[in-house]
Parts: C-alpha cells; structure tokens; sequence
C-alpha cells in the first residue's frame, strides 16, 4: 500500500533532516509521528520513527525511571563548532592517534584494536573557528555497534582513515562500507564546495538514510616509500574515489592541510555580527553553510530574535557598506551584520 504522505508530514521530515541539534531532531521526530497518515502503508515507517524517537530520548534523558543514573557516556553527541566530522575506520588504522593529534584530546590510544569504546569528541582549531571531530570505535563486522547509526545523524561528513600499509587493508576498508550500508549510511566523495548550495544529506525517501561526504585520510604515510603509488593500486581494487590526502599521526605530516581543507570543501561562510553604534566581535563568528541568509544568523543568535526580526544591515561581499536587507538575504564568508528586531 503507498504511503500517501501529507505535505504537512513532508514539512516535518524536511525539518528534522535540517535539524543536527538532538533536542531538536527529537522534537521533529515526535512532529513526525503525530501527523504522519496511519494506515497500513505507513506501518514500517511509523515503527522506525518510534524507536528513534525511544533511542533519543533514552541519551537525552540521562537517568533512568527511578532517579538511578545512566551509566556510560552519551552516544549522540550534540554538534559544535563550524561542522562535526566523525573519524571512522578499520581496527588499528590509528584514529584516535590522528585524533589526538589534531585535537589535543586525551584519547586513549594503544597498539591494539578497538582501543575506542565510546564517541570521543574534541575540537580542532582554523583561524577564528573551529571542527567538531569524533572518534568512534573502529568499524568491523565481528564487532558491531548498535548504536552508532544514531551517531552519525548529526555529523556533517566523515574522514576515513586508513592504513595502507597494512596487507588486510582493501578486505577491512570493503567491510566497513557493508557495515555502513546496513546503518543506511553512504559515503560520498562529494563535498559541498564554496558557492554551492550543500546536498542534502538525506537518501531519497528515507528520512534516516545517510548520504556523507568523506575525505580520505592515508595514516602513517611517512612509514610508506611511495604513497601516491599505494593509493593508485587501491582506488584500482577498492572503486573508491573519495579525495585523499596522506597523513601521519607520528610525524604530523600532512596534518597542517586538514583544517583549510576542511573549510574550503564544505564552504564554511564566517558571519560576524555587531550591535548598532559598536564595532563588529571579530573573536566568535557564526558559521554557516553556502546560500544561508540573515534569517539562519538571527536564529543562531536566538529564537526570539530570528522571530521579531526586522530588517538587517550588512558589510562585506554580500553588499554594499551599511545595505539594509531583508532575512532572506545570502551571507557571505567575513560579512558583518546588524540585526535589527
């Protein structure tokens, strides 16, 4: 039987698949469910929108009935900085190594595989902003993760990271990829470049379906003699055309680039904004995605704001010194905005 969906539940599915907040995915999610139509056709889709929403409110919660506390650490971990990018791969690639190198974090890390047990989040510092990166257990099918398609909901992309100089590496990097079709988790070597509007993360019509895009991390590239050649003879195996770069968490080579190309590819647009009669805070931009408006700032800023909002005044690419525009006018990367609600 079709589902026959409403446009009042297309209207919900479209925001919770914009959403990355986990409360506020798990307020779209409940949208969802009241108003989808109940009727046969629907029944898979509505018991799928069920469990994610149990799923969610369980890490959300914390404690349990009773007042006893939840124990372990959160699964969803809530998006920071100017994009969340998790770290996946196969056991003993050397994320966490990669990890805490570019983050400073204190991540367990060991010569042994499934070292992570848990997401372990940490930020990487560019400029005036920063990545969210998460670690997350190694990917393999003798060790599977119930939980970690609810992870990836809110990422915004994902580094691969891999060891060619392992001879198992092309059978391990195949098996995570079967591992992540099953989570309905695709990964994709386009990225939404500077000037273009970012695809939808989402896989046609299936609101938890995943499309990310992935960067290819070589590790331990300086114990390779010649890596381009390596990763010729492993596109030719594997298929995979993902854009790469060569790394080492032991060295620190090729760790500098990760942060502006991190930045260019997924067309980070930095908005600052200044009250009228002061200067701009130049210290904590907003960051935003290619083609966002004034109304995405006035959001960021508060809810109340982006509700009351006027009118704005803009400096920068977007316009002409002191412009006045309208919410629904596109930012671009260093403007300066006064909102006026």
């Amino acid at each position: 039987m079709p589902a026959n969906l409403t446009p009042e539940y297309k209207a919900a599915e479209a925001a919770f698949r914009k959403a990355h907040d986990p409360r506020e995915r798990l307020e779209h999610l409940r949208e969802m469910l009241r108003v989808i139509p109940k009727h046969k056709g629907t029944d898979h889709l509505q018991a799928d929108i069920k469990r994610r929403i149990k799923e969610l409110s369980e890490e959300l919660e914390g404690p349990h009935k009773g007042g006893a506390a939840r124990h372990g650490p959160a699964h969803v971990i809530r998006p920071e900085g100017a994009a969340q990018i998790m770290l996946v791969g196969p056991p003993n690639s050397g994320k966490s190594s990669l990890h805490a190198r570019l983050t400073g974090s204190h991540a367990h890390v060991a010569p042994y595989p499934f070292t992570t047990q848990h997401p372990e989040p940490g930020m990487m510092p560019h400029e005036d902003v920063h990545f969210e990166l998460v670690d997350l257990p190694a990917i393999s099918p003798e060790h599977p993760i119930p939980w970690i398609a609810s992870t990836f909901q809110t990422a915004d992309a994902c580094f691969l990271v891999i060891d060619l100089g392992d001879p198992a590496c092309v059978e391990q990097v195949q098996a995570v990829h079967v591992v992540l079709r099953e989570k309905r988790v695709t990964l994709t070597e386009r990225w939404p470049a500077a000037g273009e509007s970012p695809p939808d993360a989402n896989d046609g019509d299936d609101p938890f379906a995943l499309r990310l895009p992935a960067l290819l991390l070589v590790n331990k590239a300086d114990l390779i003699a010649d890596v381009d050649a390596e990763l010729d003879t492993f596109r030719e195996l594997t298929d995979l055309r993902y854009p790469a770069s060569a790394v080492s968490a032991e060295s620190g080579q090729g760790l500098a680039g990760i942060g502006p190309w991190l930045f260019r590819n997924l067309g980070v647009v930095r908005v600052y904004t200044k009250a009228p009669g002061h200067p701009p805070d130049k210290h904590r931009p907003f960051t935003l995605r290619p083609g966002e408006t004034v109304e995405h700032v006035a959001r960021l800023v508060h809810k109340d704001v982006a509700h009351t909002l006027r009118y704005a005044r803009v400096w920068g690419k977007s316009g002409f010194d002191g412009q006045q525009v309208g919410r629904e006018h596109p930012l671009a990367d260093g403007d300066v905005v006064e909102l006026h609600a």
